[in-house]
């Protein structure tokens, strides 16, 4: 018998003959026991590996109450942060210039999924994969630059929500001119370099004539645009302003809703962070409820539905949120058409 032999055989308290015609035995009875005592025994045991958790990763601009939404329809849903889910947030806070790594970040860390916010943070994943599946818990003309093929059939590995519906912006100007009927020019801060806001831009200009108003364009591009943008707005006596809700806008947003106080200007938005921050009146799709609702596009491919078959949303809740204290600074009044809305404020 070998050393080996000898050692595993002491341990399990076997003994070995010496005699010439047993040790061929001996040895295939030691193999066969130490088999069953190595499946049997308390010491000597092949752990079962515990399953690996799905990988949620997240590509968004900042922590918010849009974060919130999410994690409470994976909650609804059954799904908790480190008990059945593991999920890998990255925010690059404004800085456009990180979501190429930040995407590719995640795609190294072996996601499952990739549930992306706004059109540049979905491009990067989009850039960075074309096999993980991409949930866009924010997205605006998805269809129209590129992300998917069609709002109905999606094509790839991109599906989810879109936050941009039909005649979004006529309803806006609405409720501003009901609140400050005076208006007629309104300023609208948004950046014609981005792949979506031309878009946007021709339904706004399409809108302002019903709504009996017209639009000052306002370009801007970085931070570094708005000394002149403010300067251009004041010279022209613009009486109203607007900024497209992008990742510029929105990261300035408390210098932009200063402004407008400073000016007196009625100020209209289309996210409610804007409000908070001071701003008149801001409506639009329920961020929230689309973060919220992305949680169910997760929840479906996990269980294996195809994101090319799944066909992308349209907002169904929207917000109308007022401040009523930059109201009354601004001498306006908020007309009983306007709270008849169940209006939000703050």
């Amino acid at each position: 018998m070998s050393a080996v032999d000898s050692r595993y055989g002491a341990y399990y308290g076997w003994t070995t003959s010496r005699r010439r015609g047993d040790s061929v035995i001996d040895r295939r009875t030691f193999i066969g026991t130490l088999a069953g005592g190595i499946l049997a025994s308390p010491f000597i045991t092949f752990a079962q590996q515990p399953a690996k958790l799905p990988r949620i990763g997240i590509l968004g601009s900042e922590v918010g109450a849009h974060w919130e939404g999410f994690r409470q329809g994976m909650r609804d849903l059954g799904y908790v942060d480190g008990r059945n889910v593991t999920v890998e947030a990255r925010w690059f806070e404004g800085r456009t210039d990180r979501l190429p790594a930040l995407a590719l970040e995640l795609v190294q860390l072996n996601v499952n999924i990739i549930v992306a916010a706004g059109t540049q943070a979905i491009r990067a994943a989009k850039e960075a994969t074309n096999t993980i599946p991409i949930v866009m818990a924010l997205s605006a003309y998805p269809d129209k630059i590129g992300l998917v093929e069609s709002l109905a059939r999606p094509g790839g590995n991109v599906t989810g929500l879109s936050n941009v519906s039909p005649d979004l912006m006529g309803k806006r100007f609405q409720l501003l001119k009901e609140i400050a009927p005076k208006v007629s020019r309104v300023a609208v801060l948004w950046n014609p370099a981005s792949a979506v806001e031309p878009n946007g831009f021709r339904e706004t200009l399409a809108a302002a004539p019903v709504a009996g108003v017209m639009v000052q364009s306002i370009e801007v591009r970085t931070p570094d645009d708005y000394a002149a943008a403010f300067a251009t707005m004041t010279e022209s006596r613009a009486d109203a302003l607007f900024p497209f809700g992008n990742p510029v806008n929105f990261k300035n947003r408390q210098l932009i809703v200063d402004f407008a106080s400073k000016t007196r200007l009625p100020s209209l938005y289309d996210e409610r962070l804007f409000v908070d921050s001071g701003g008149l009146l801001s409506y639009g799709p329920s961020y929230i409820d689309l973060w919220r609702r992305a949680a169910t596009y997760v929840d479906k491919i996990l269980k294996g539905a195809r994101p090319a078959d799944m066909p992308v949303e349209q907002p169904t809740k929207f917000e109308l949120v007022i401040n009523p204290k930059t109201a009354t600074a601004l001498g306006l009044k908020i007309p009983q058409s306007i709270w008849d809305r169940g209006v939000e404020t703050v």
